[in-house]
């Protein structure tokens, strides 16, 4: 007996993030809760053998109970931040792949989750208007107030301070890294533009950045920058170039 299924399936939007989350959950927060568990029970027993005057004392399960459940409990604190985070970018690139698809009746073909070595793109848009590498930063806001971001066509500024996390130059890596994996495939050297989206965020974007190769949005604006630009692909190459892309994800 065989699966039916011949190929390996795409990957979804987020793939990457929910196995990491299930990973900080098993390792970080199931196992401490475990092991927790484990000690409080057995202490619990060596306290109703005391009660019913059996021999063993309690007093050593209690002090281990202790330590191991402080360790345990300083872990799992440490990975509800981590879990916070994790669901937070997975959320948002989940929201930037639905914009996307809306983008597939137009004729362009949609990818999500495309691993390199030691890294991942969110998010690959093929369409007669070019190749779009789309990194997804989703970053929690305030209550209240405004959500603004600043791009001067090579810094993302938020309150006029650069982000820790370097967002262009990561997009930018990344894309050069497709433009040498689709040339090296399909023998052509293919404009592939980086992007950045932030969810719910409003982008300002200065004189410079209306000239720069990167575009930084808020994601409800993409579709209709990648449709209204002007076409570089024929469909041929789009398709092509889809074919090429898919191999390598189904293969890696």
């Amino acid at each position: 007996m065989k699966s039916p299924i011949k190929t390996k399936p795409l990957n979804n939007p987020g793939e990457s993030l929910d196995k990491k989350l299930q990973d900080v959950l098993y390792d970080e927060v199931l196992y401490y809760t475990l092991m927790s568990a484990v000690i409080i029970t057995m202490t619990l027993l060596e306290w109703w053998r005391w009660y019913i005057k059996a021999p063993p004392s309690p007093l050593v399960y209690t002090v281990i109970a202790i330590l191991v459940c402080s360790y345990s409990a300083w872990k799992i604190h440490k990975a509800r931040k981590k879990v916070k985070n994790i669901k937070l970018g997975r959320d948002g690139e989940k929201a930037v792949g639905q914009f996307l698809e809306s983008l597939r009746q137009s004729g362009a073909k949609v990818f999500h989750d495309i691993k390199g070595e030691h890294f991942n793109l969110d998010h690959v848009v093929i369409h007669t208007s070019g190749v779009y590498v789309i990194e997804t930063k989703t970053l929690s806001k305030r209550n209240r107030g405004e959500a603004k971001l600043v791009f001067d066509g090579e810094r993302v500024l938020k309150n006029n301070t650069e982000m820790d996390r370097n967002a262009i130059v990561q997009v930018v890596a990344g894309s050069t890294w497709l433009r040498e994996l689709l040339q090296s495939t399909t023998g052509y050297r293919l404009p592939v533009r980086p992007v950045v989206v932030y969810p719910g965020w409003f982008i300002q974007r200065t004189a410079e950045a209306k000239n720069s190769d990167i575009w930084v949005l808020n994601p409800k604006a993409l579709p209709a920058f990648i449709s209204n630009s002007q076409a570089k692909l024929s469909s041929e190459q789009v398709n092509m170039c889809s074919h090429h892309l898919s191999k390598h994800i189904r293969a890696s």
